[in-house]
């Protein structure tokens, strides 16, 4: 008999844990591969969890409306394969030699079940070998923990003396998680509560956003700055062009998908904005990966994210844009496409409100917010002198963490994003 380990999956940089919403099986259930083993739930995205191998779950460790962590092992699947058993290939394992065996001779199959094979897929740019997989979850290493451990193979790869020297001088691992673990202080409130006031319970998603977002104002020193900018032309062409648009390609085209473009050019030129802070480290993201923040029925929040957006043309922004808005909407959405946002868009000018402040997504460093477009009257330089005239206007407002964006960095963004926007073709073709 063989048990494969199945362990909490992780759903994006800023998710560390996960709320477990619903079981799908019970102790003793014959299951196949692929069927649904456990809903769960975060501040991002609700998601089922399938099962990747046949088998008998034999053992489940934890209950509905349990927080459980990234990488902790949630069930055993008994998957009733004649192999030696789990004593007998830990010994075969200590007697391995590094030099003695290549990649190739480990059955594949057979030493990944001790660790959820998808994490690794998934989660990690490394190569890791089967032999290194099993040594590490035996000793209990997280995959954030081995993404840590230096190679000495070729580009680095992590071979077998390699995680053997480290837990010679392993510590007790430090947890990288984004949001902190700190005791609540309740501080006690009076409150007058009518007779007719109505009281409402915060529901999970709410919960979870409320948290995220205190955390971000408590680790981020948030600055906001302002533009106003002129998209007369930006109006113009869509006005003339959005019928054709839609005609040709299939999608209905809003300003969004050009704001999306204009600020993925903008990163390219100031690349600090996309980045993350990690203790006293920067961490710049070589992806210009744009999260849309969506308002789903329910009031909710989620941020969709359009992966390497700088790749894309103005027709791939618009249908990708359009997707993980309607997917985003209708909860029909993949925890991978809500990771790995590298900068976020909030559109406070859904809502006809001229401007806002955002709050960081954390890790993100910075959020810009996009306000309604109005017309109003300005004064233009004419061959004739000045002149009032109508213009389409709109202000754009980015908050940034000062930690490691100053002024002049997200003064000089915001104006480059404006300018961008500003000079955009009115006769630009479809």
């Amino acid at each position: 008999m063989s048990d494969f380990k199945i362990v909490m999956p992780k759903m994006g940089e800023s998710v560390q844990e996960a709320t477990i919403t619903k079981w799908f099986v019970k102790e003793g259930d014959r299951i196949e591969e692929d069927d649904v083993l456990f809903e769960i739930a975060t501040d991002k995205v609700d998601s089922e969890i399938p099962s990747p191998v046949d088998g008998v779950v034999k053992k489940i460790f934890f209950n509905v409306d349990d927080l459980v962590p990234v990488g902790k092992l949630v069930l055993l699947v008994d998957t009733e394969e004649e192999n030696s058993s789990d004593e007998d290939n830990g010994t075969e394992l200590d007697q391995l030699d590094n030099e003695s065996i290549t990649d190739d001779q480990v059955n594949v199959e057979d030493s990944s079940k001790t660790i959820a094979k998808k994490d690794f897929g998934s989660l990690s740019n490394r190569f890791y070998s089967p032999l290194v997989k099993s040594i590490a979850q035996r000793e209990d290493i997280s995959i954030d923990e081995l993404e840590q451990v230096k190679g000495s193979g070729l580009n680095g790869r992590v071979q077998k003396k390699d995680l053997l020297d480290y837990l010679k001088n392993r510590k007790e691992p430090v947890e990288e998680t984004v949001l902190i673990k700190e005791e609540k202080t309740k501080v006690s409130v009076s409150y007058s509560i009518g007779a007719e006031d109505t009281i409402m319970e915060m529901d999970r998603v709410r919960k979870m956003i409320a948290e995220h977002m205190v955390y971000s104002k408590k680790v981020a020193p948030h600055v906001t700055t302002m533009v106003e900018v002129d998209v007369t032309n930006l109006v113009l062409w869509r006005t003339k062009n959005k019928d054709a648009f839609q005609e040709k390609y299939g999608e209905k085209i809003t300003y969004m998908p050009v704001f999306v473009e204009a600020v993925a050019k903008a990163l390219i030129e100031y690349p600090l904005v996309n980045s993350s802070v990690d203790d006293d480290k920067v961490i710049i993201k070589k992806d210009k990966n744009i999260a849309i923040a969506v308002a789903k029925p329910d009031g909710n929040l989620v941020v969709p994210v359009i992966k390497q957006a700088n790749m894309k043309n103005l027709t791939g922004l618009t249908s990708e844009m359009n997707r993980l808005a309607e997917g985003a909407r209708e909860n029909k959405l993949s925890p991978d496409e809500y990771q790995e946002g590298t900068f976020t868009i909030t559109n406070f000018g859904t809502f006809r409100n001229l401007m806002g402040t955002p709050i960081i997504n954390q890790p993100q460093v910075a959020v810009m917010a996009t306000g309604s477009i109005e017309k109003k009257p300005a004064v233009m330089e004419t061959p004739t002198g000045d002149a009032i005239v109508v213009r389409h206007k709109m202000f754009l407002s980015l908050s940034y963490d000062h930690r490691i964006v100053d002024g002049v960095l997200g003064g000089a963004f915001l104006r480059r994003v404006a300018d961008i926007l500003e000079e955009f073709n009115v006769d630009r073709v479809v």
